[in-house]
């Protein structure tokens, strides 16, 4: 039976009832629940993530930070990097793990972050490692955070475009129940076809604060079949 007492650490540990977040604590959600479903599935898996910070992802390493614990818990590592660059590189080399046999888990996981301007900054690293494909049990994700009004950009910045000329699959969540799904089919996806995933956002869908759906076990990704 489930303890009464209410605690901020709920938004992280619960698997059923509602929720309350903001869009930015849903993507640290995100993986700590990956790294939950992937172990009821029998996998070992591990997770990363890293990124620079900007509008409206400005406050994902603070979060991250806050919740420390919990990541260690669930075996997530976050690198805050020096740049854009670095961090999609170094994602990059997390699909890499099962190269040499030797490695801990059975895939990794990973998320990169930034704004527009910091994907524009990465698109070669982004590019290359999408080429490159990702692990049958990691998936990478690229979150991108859009501003469309100009707010603290010099561009009203449209993600989706660059994600297309990178042939990334794009993901577009419209609130933030589906920051949270959409990223558990985005590391699907990402798996299934070997390619990085993109996710757009709005200062509105992380920003922004709401009560979703903790209980994510009915949602059952299952991979198409096909016969050669």
């Amino acid at each position: 039976m489930r303890n009464m007492k209410a605690t901020l650490d709920d938004r992280y540990l619960f698997d059923e009832g509602q929720v309350y977040l903001t869009g930015t604590q849903a993507l640290v959600r995100l993986l700590l629940v990956q790294r939950r479903r992937d172990q009821r599935a029998g996998l070992n898996t591990a997770g990363f993530i890293s990124g620079y910070r900007g509008s409206p992802m400005t406050a994902l390493d603070q979060e991250l930070w806050r919740a420390k614990q919990h990541l260690d818990a669930h075996h997530v590592r976050f690198w805050p990097a020096v740049n854009e660059h670095m961090a999609a590189t170094a994602l990059w080399g997390t699909q890499q793990v099962h190269y040499h046999q030797d490695a801990r888990y059975d895939g990794v996981f990973g998320a990169w972050y930034g704004k527009g301007p910091g994907l524009d900054q990465s698109l070669d690293a982004i590019r290359q490692a999408n080429y490159h494909g990702t692990a049958r049990h990691g998936g990478a994700l690229v979150l991108a955070g859009d501003d469309p009004a100009m707010r603290s950009t010099v561009d009203a910045y449209h993600s989706e475009l660059l994600f297309e000329d990178l042939l990334m699959p794009v993901l577009y969540p419209a609130d933030i129940q589906e920051v949270f799904e959409l990223g558990l089919y985005g590391f699907a996806l990402s798996r299934f076809c070997g390619a990085w995933v993109g996710c757009k956002l709005l200062p509105e869908t992380v920003e922004g604060a709401a009560s979703i759906r903790a209980d994510h076990w009915p949602i059952e990704i299952v991979q198409p079949q096909f016969e050669f």
